[in-house]
């Protein structure tokens, strides 16, 4: 049998309505929202099935939403059947990372939503704070966004965000920066697409959430995962609780390394990927870093009851 890895998605993933059909069908599924509503005191299951739009978009209620949608579709998979749940590795992108170690076992559930409720809270403040954008680069290597940065830098601090997957890399930076780098990267022959972002993601301009955070995960109770978990800043197995936290911390200031990341779980013997959440961004992402792994995307019932591990 293939080695299978679960991924989580992050933010930009969610869409009113998500869940709603997989708590209707799956029991397990229902309680998850219902804990979250205990846990939070207020309604999760509200916002996420109804919206409106503009309330789903808020950063800190964007981010406990698309964690508990993840972990209630992941407790449906398990209530259809447990073997489905048996996976070698985990990753998940930004936010994700968070939902891959509570379900590998490093985290507990109610911690893991008080966290990234926090955690979003924290970056909509220091967005607030320190405006900035985030914009994606389409046909550009790595070498080619850095002078892209040391140019626009002219204007305020920018760097690379995401190195999501061949030809697309976003970079995260002050407003100015980010409107230069776009009139950049256009004059060079690459596309440039400013994305609706509350701030500058994976930045240094981030710095006062990470060292807030840091506070945070230090009264959290961590323990090493029953599986590997791959971090977003080295793509790396996650080693013990010490290590859980600075590179949680290092996540909000620093790129995320997705491309990295699965092309590491390919090498270890990975063929088999299970997007489990809202959306299908990392199903397509995952297009086009390898397409000779398989990669299924589970964000609703009707694909949970789809679900088949392969030969």
């Amino acid at each position: 049998m293939s080695q299978r890895t679960a991924i989580f998605p992050g933010q930009g993933s969610q869409a009113v309505g998500m869940g709603r059909d997989v708590v209707a069908a799956w029991p397990a599924a229902r309680r998850v929202f219902e804990r979250a509503a205990e846990v939070l005191g207020r309604d999760l299951a509200s916002v996420c099935f109804e919206g409106p739009p503009e309330a789903l978009e808020a950063t800190d209620v964007q981010q406990p939403a698309i964690f508990t949608t993840s972990v209630a579709i992941w407790e449906a998979i398990r209530e259809r059947s447990p073997s489905l749940c048996r996976f070698d590795s985990m990753a998940g992108l930004s936010l994700g990372e968070y939902t891959a170690l509570h379900l590998a076992g490093a985290l507990d559930f109610d911690d893991g939503l008080r966290l990234v409720q926090e955690r979003g809270r924290l970056m909509q403040a220091a967005a607030a704070a320190r405006p900035g954008g985030m914009v994606s680069l389409m046909g550009a290597d790595e070498g080619q966004v850095h002078e892209l940065c040391r140019e626009a830098s002219a204007e305020g601090p920018i760097a690379p965000a995401n190195f999501n997957c061949p030809g697309q890399i976003v970079v995260s930076g002050a407003k100015a920066a980010c409107e230069r780098i776009v009139a950049l990267a256009e004059a060079a022959g690459v596309r440039a697409v400013p994305l609706k972002v509350a701030g500058a993601f994976h930045s240094p301009l981030m710095a006062p959430a990470a060292e807030a955070l840091r506070a945070a995960l230090a009264g959290v109770a961590i323990r090493r995962p029953r599986i590997p978990v791959i971090a977003n800043v080295n793509a790396e197995p996650h080693q013990d609780p010490d290590t859980i936290r600075a590179w949680l911390v290092e996540q909000l200031v620093r790129p995320v390394r997705w491309q990295a990341s699965i092309e590491y779980l390919i090498r270890a013997g990975c063929s088999e990927f299970v997007e489990i959440g809202p959306g299908r961004v990392l199903t397509g992402l995952m297009r086009r870093i390898n397409r000779n792994v398989s990669a299924t995307a589970v964000g609703d019932a009707a694909a949970v009851q789809r679900l088949e591990v392969s030969p």
